[in-house]
């Protein structure tokens, strides 16, 4: 007699776990290229800009510390330097305040002179100029090691602080400007005032448009129709002209002064986004029902219709930003913006431009905006990768 085979019961077919929107956002952001190194490049200006003196060749406030025998010097140059101290009273009290270097800077607290070369002869150094190709040499000049070191000692002691601390070799691996200052040093620390140019204006161009936007859309009427007209008004002068308005009507210019300025004129993208947002979710079930229910507008806006929104807002912001680095950096190009000796990078821009036609001009111009096209660039890629994040029909494969 055959026995029958066993009747195998079907297997269920296996269903993915469910997971949030915010997961499938992330997969498709991380498989996303371009948009991983723009993030990257970001993520090391930020910390850069984070780190500030601390991590800069020249420490000095705006990387200020020019040596003008050493100008217009290419990329790699060396040079021998000599560090004479500053008298006690010309020291700054707060030099060693770690927190305040990171803030503002090191005042320096020797004054640096480019050599040629140097012999020690007896308790004293015989220093030999140092040959500029554009400038004649000083005469030899002769110091005692107690004046290098600034205090008496034995004089073994003096030569071994005066050879090891008091001569240094100095490389350039950016060169230098017009005035002698390190490039590689201002170009980092100009990350500074790039990244917070971009921040301020996305934070003051969200407010306003989030306030703005969010008002007209959902309150509609005439309101809607004013705050429409002023949105045209506003999109219709050019970014430039209005962010030179705002700095003559403050009387003022600076770093603060275009932190203002240039948020100040990119509201108007965003007001545009949330109100054409808000006019179709203010419509949806859920918003109904909070009405019935006689939550306030206010916190049917903030708590409920605004969330909605993140995708757009975060997109628009990172455009937005890239945006406000150009426009500083337009501004500062033409003298309008952020002030000498800060280091702007359109300001470094200006300065090579002057130049142009000589060899030195083409490093100083391309350095920096080579700095401007990356940043810009990096924005732009993450704002893409973060569109296509977002948007639900793009597949994760």
């Amino acid at each position: 007699m055959v026995k029958a085979a066993p009747v195998l019961a079907p297997v269920a077919p296996t269903t993915p776990p469910a997971r949030p929107p915010g997961y499938y956002v992330r997969q498709r952001l991380w498989r996303n290229g371009p948009a991983m190194f723009g993030l990257g490049f970001i993520l090391i200006c930020i910390l850069i800009a984070l780190a500030g003196y601390w991590v800069l060749p020249d420490n000095s406030p705006n990387a200020n510390n020019g040596l003008v025998q050493l100008q217009k010097e290419p990329p790699g140059f060396s040079a021998t330097v000599l560090r004479r101290p500053l008298s006690e009273a010309a020291q700054s009290t707060d030099s060693d305040n770690i927190f305040r270097t990171w803030l503002r800077g090191r005042a320096p607290r020797f004054q640096e002179v480019p050599i040629g070369d140097y012999k020690v002869v007896g308790d004293s150094v015989l220093i030999q100029p140092y040959r500029n190709h554009s400038a004649l040499a000083d005469l030899p000049t002769r110091y005692s090691l107690a004046e290098l070191v600034g205090k008496n000692a034995p004089q073994a002691e003096l030569r071994n602080v005066v050879e090891n601390e008091r001569i240094i070799r100095r490389t350039y691996w950016l060169g230098t400007d017009k005035s002698g200052r390190d490039m590689l040093s201002r170009l980092l620390l100009g990350t500074r005032i790039s990244l917070g140019i971009g921040l301020v204006a996305v934070l003051i161009s969200l407010t306003l448009g989030m306030l703005i936007g969010a008002v007209a859309g959902y309150v509609g009427g005439w309101v809607d129709s004013v705050l429409m007209g002023l949105m045209t008004v506003v999109w219709s002068i050019p970014g430039i002209m209005l962010v030179i308005a705002i700095s003559l009507a403050l009387d003022s210019k600076g770093v603060w002064t275009s932190f203002v300025a240039v948020g100040l004129t990119m509201w108007v993208d965003v007001a545009r986004v949330v109100r054409g947002q808000m006019l179709s979710l203010r419509e949806k079930t859920f918003v109904e029902a909070g009405r019935v229910l006689g939550l306030p507008q206010s916190r049917l806006i903030a708590r409920h219709l605004l969330p909605n929104m993140t995708g757009p807002l975060i997109v628009i912001a990172t455009s937005n930003f890239a945006a406000a680095i150009l426009l500083e950096a337009g501004l500062s190009f033409l003298g309008l913006g952020v002030q000498p000796p800060a280091p702007s990078w359109g300001l470094m821009v200006n300065e090579g431009f002057q130049l142009l036609g000589t060899q030195a001009g083409l490093w100083l111009t391309l350095l920096p905006g080579l700095a401007i096209s990356l940043l810009v660039l990096s924005f732009n890629l993450l704002g893409n990768g973060l569109r296509d994040a977002y948007d639900p029909k793009t597949p994760l494969s």
